[in-house]
Parts: structure tokens; C-alpha cells; sequence
């Protein structure tokens, strides 16, 4: 691919551009031709970026593929694979389903081989730049021949902190907890312990009991996902007025960390229950902005047409949804045409629009950068996560100065556009070599933000640098 190389066209038009890229690499930005105004005074070079328009793979959203674990029997499964997470990373999937069936242990601890299973499969997704939807239950059948469906609740509670210690330890690879562990599925439905079909605040403790069990044993700043609105208002005493804020999000209390998951969407005029009247609609979508919002079809109706798919996904904020299932409902997508679009929007999807950087930049001198963007998906970025503008030796292809913004992705919210400006002093840089500055948006967790599979890739084309996991901004030749 020819390079397109950043011209600076000085302000009394001299007879030819000045070419000020050196080795730059075949994935610089599109359109990097970075120009001043016509204004001799004019002190800003300014770019625009091409939006690309496939789905590529991004951490915390999309399609998963889900992975079942059966400990029955006395069997210990087979453990995830680094394979099978090349696999989804090739289709653009980063994020799956670890959903672990503890049938042996239903009236016992978790053996300590069960547990070592489960660390496997978390350091397999860390090393293969993939993140866990987590669930846990004890049955996966409603039959009757098939109960008892859970446990009891206080081998319930025995199991959660026999599983804090992994929580804690792997909380950077859990994208989000579904709360589990009652019923069959672990989709508080079915169940032999927690008072099934609840109606009033006291039917509900048992359940409160675990949700809040399950809170603090998940890092702080993780969310725990619950099956229904009704559960949640039911369980913590809530109102409509109660939804999160954005004065209250992310704030770290129980509240703002409390998510919902959806394993019923679009297969009837209520997800088959999920809602029960207009204000649990309405907490979900206030919810939804900040908190994770998914799960999976469960069957073919009216109402998974392409239209109102799409205009549920958006008002929900669908960020994460199952691939493998209801496969008729992913069939209707295909033959009417709107599946790319629904795989390109689940969660966040940045988009670079355009930017004014500081055209000479010099060591200790002023330096401006302007950075607009908009995000065209369902939702924004959930779990905490860094912005920087990184300036890269060309030469060498590191970082060699870093300036953290104080903008935070999590407010970048689906449908919404956004300017990043940041004015700090140039950095010393070697004159007469090529730099590039990039926008970085890594992962929160000190584990994972030196990894590029973790950091945000914005759909733009040839702005990527993979082997850093950065967004090209800007090439210029340091004075």
C-alpha cells in the first residue's frame, strides 16, 4: 500500500509540499495529509480520518461464542483453549460465555481440581486477549427428574468465597458476572432453594442474600448482572427513581454495580417475562447506559425483526450478545440483511472524524491537540479504562512520551459525539525525526493495559498500530 504521506503547506504556498513522514508503515492514518488553513498565522495542522466500515475485534463487546463446564460424575472437563480463543478472535469475537456447572458439588466444596480448572481457563483468557461473561449454576435441565436444580443457600455462600479469592485475582478478565448460582441455568427461574415465582420483598432475601455476597466478592469495580428488572427492584427495596444516574455511576456502590442480562430478548412482547410493566422497561434503559447489557435470543417471533432489533439494541444498549443462540433469530438477521450492522454496533464503536495538532512541534513549546470522534454503537465502553495521547519514535516504533487525558471512554455513550483536547508542554524529541502521536485507550487493569488485544481500536482505517495497540493521530517532524 503506498504510504500517504503528511504534507505542510506553508502559508506563501513555496513551489512544492514539504514531505515530513519518514519510514512511516503502510497502516498510517488514511487521509494523514495533515494541512494548515490558508491563514499565514495559522498554527494547526489538521487532519481528517477515513471510517472503515467492516467489524474487526475489540475488547468488552460483540457476539460471544459460550463454553459450558460439567463437573458431574466426578469428571473434570476439558479446559479452555489458547486454540479456541484464536479461533474467536479471527471472528471478531474477544468475549465468552464461561458458564460452570457444579452438579458434584451441590451439597459440598468445590474440590480444589474444580478450582484449578477454573484458574486455568482464566489465565488461558488473559495470555489469549479474550474476556469471560461468567456464570455459575448447578443444573442445566428442568425436568423434574433432573432436581434437585441449585443448592442450598448456605452451600451457596460457601461456594461464593471459596470462588473470591479467583474473583478477585482474574476480576481484570471478567467482563461482567451474571449472578447464577439459583435455578436451573443458573437463570433464577426454576429453583428447589429460593422460593420459586417470589412475589414479595421477604420471598426475595435468599436471593438478595447472594446477590450481595456476590458484590463483595467481585473487585469493586466490576458488575454484577441479575436476570430481571422485578429481581432488582424487589431485591434492594427500588423504585423507578432509583435507576442509576450519571451523577451516580461508577461511583462504586452497590447500586451502580449492579447489571442486567437478558436470556429471552425479542422473543415475545416481553421477553417472555423479563419485564413486567413499563417502569422496569424504563430502569433498564437508564441502567443500561452504564452497565453491561446482554445475553441471547431464546426463539423466532414478530419481534425480531431487523427494525425493532436494532431499535431495542439501542435503547437498551446491547453491548454483548450469544452467537450460537437462538440460531433462527441470527438466521433472520442474516437473510434480512442486518446482521453486519448489529455485529458492528453491539457496544462501542469509535470512530475518528477529525483533528488540529500543533503544526512544529517543538521541544518545551506549547503543544495543542484537538481530537473529535463519535461513537456510532449501542452503548459505550463499560469497566474502567485509561485515554492518552502516546508520541511514537517512528524510527524505532516506541512510545517515548506519554500525556494521560482526563477524559474517561466510559462517557462516550452510543449515538454521541465527543471532542478530546488536551495543551501541555512538546516533550523532547530528537530533530529532524519522524514522530507519531497516538491516541491509546488501554485497559484499566495494570495486567492488561501493556496488552494491544485489550486496548480500544478505533474503526478507522489504516489508523491502527497493532503491535502497540494505539490509534495513529498525527506524524509529524520534530524541529
Amino acid at each position: 500500500m503506498t504510504c500517504k504521506k503528511t504534507r505542510l503547506l506553508l502559508a506563501l504556498l513555496l513551489a512544492a509540499a514539504m514531505p515530513v513522514v519518514n519510514g512511516c508503515s503502510d497502516d498510517d492514518p488514511a487521509k494523514n495529509g495533515a494541512q494548515p488553513g490558508t491563514d499565514p498565522t495559522d498554527t494547526l495542522a489538521r487532519t481528517t480520518y477515513e471510517e472503515l466500515g467492516t467489524a474487526f475485534p475489540n475488547p468488552e463487546r460483540g457476539f460471544y461464542y459460550p463454553y459450558a463446564y460439567h463437573f458431574e460424575d466426578g469428571q473434570i472437563p476439558a479446559a479452555l483453549t489458547a486454540g479456541a480463543l484464536t479461533v474467536n478472535r479471527t471472528v471478531n469475537r474477544t468475549l465468552v460465555l464461561t458458564e460452570y456447572f457444579l452438579r458434584d458439588f451441590i451439597d459440598k466444596p468445590i474440590s480444589d481440581q474444580a478450582l484449578a480448572l477454573i484458574r486455568t481457563n482464566m489465565e488461558t483468557l488473559r495470555a489469549g486477549g479474550c474476556k469471560c461473561v461468567l456464570r455459575f449454576a448447578y443444573c442445566n435441565s428442568d425436568a423434574e427428574s433432573a432436581k434437585p436444580w441449585d443448592a442450598e443457600e448456605e452451600i451457596v455462600m460457601q461456594h461464593i468465597a471459596q470462588l473470591k479469592p479467583l474473583f478477585r485475582q482474574y476480576g481484570d478478565v471478567i467482563y461482567v458476572l451474571q449472578a447464577g448460582f439459583v435455578g436451573v441455568w443458573g437463570e433464577w427461574y426454576y429453583t428447589d432453594h429460593f422460593n420459586f415465582q417470589p412475589a414479595t420483598a421477604e420471598d426475595f432475601l435468599p436471593r438478595r442474600r447472594v446477590m450481595e455476597a456476590l458484590l463483595e466478592a467481585m473487585p469493586d469495580d466490576r458488575t454484577v448482572a441479575i436476570r430481571t428488572p422485578q429481581a432488582l427492584m424487589m431485591c434492594f427495596g427500588l423504585t423507578g427513581a432509583d435507576s442509576i444516574t450519571r451523577a451516580t455511576a461508577h461511583d462504586g456502590s452497590i447500586r451502580s454495580r449492579i447489571a442486567g442480562h437478558n436470556d429471552c430478548f425479542l422473543a415475545s412482547g416481553n421477553d417472555v417475562g423479563t419485564f413486567g410493566n413499563k417502569t422496569q422497561r424504563e430502569m433498564w434503559m437508564n441502567d443500561s447506559q452504564y452497565t453491561p447489557m446482554g445475553g441471547e435470543t431464546c426463539g423466532v417471533s414478530t419481534f425480531c425483526s431487523c427494525s425493532n432489533s436494532l431499535s431495542d439494541m439501542e435503547k437498551y444498549h446491547w453491548s454483548y450478545l450469544n452467537i450460537s443462540y437462538h440460531q433462527g433469530v441470527i438466521k433472520g438477521w442474516h437473510d434480512n440483511k442486518c446482521f453486519d450492522e448489529i455485529e458492528q454496533r453491539l457496544g462501542y464503536r469509535l470512530v475518528l472524524t477529525d483533528g488540529e495538532f500543533t503544526l512544529h512541534p517543538e521541544a518545551g513549546a506549547p503543544f495543542k491537540a484537538v481530537v473529535r470522534l463519535k461513537n456510532t454503537g449501542f452503548a459505550a465502553p463499560i469497566n474502567p479504562r485509561g485515554a492518552e495521547l502516546v508520541f511514537v519514535a517512528d524510527e524505532t516504533g516506541k512510545a517515548v512520551h506519554t500525556v494521560a487525558l482526563p477524559d474517561d471512554p466510559r462517557r462516550w455513550f452510543g449515538g454521541g459525539t465527543y471532542v478530546v483536547t488536551a495543551e501541555f508542554t512538546a516533550p523532547a524529541l530528537e530533530s529532524g525525526k519522524s514522530y507519531t502521536l497516538c491516541l491509546n485507550l488501554p485497559d484499566g487493569a495494570e495486567t492488561l493495559r501493556s496488552n494491544p488485544h485489550f486496548s480500544i481500536r478505533t474503526a478507522n482505517a489504516e489508523t491502527w498500530n497493532a503491535a502497540l495497540g494505539m490509534n495513529r493521530l498525527y506524524t509529524f517532524t520534530a524541529r
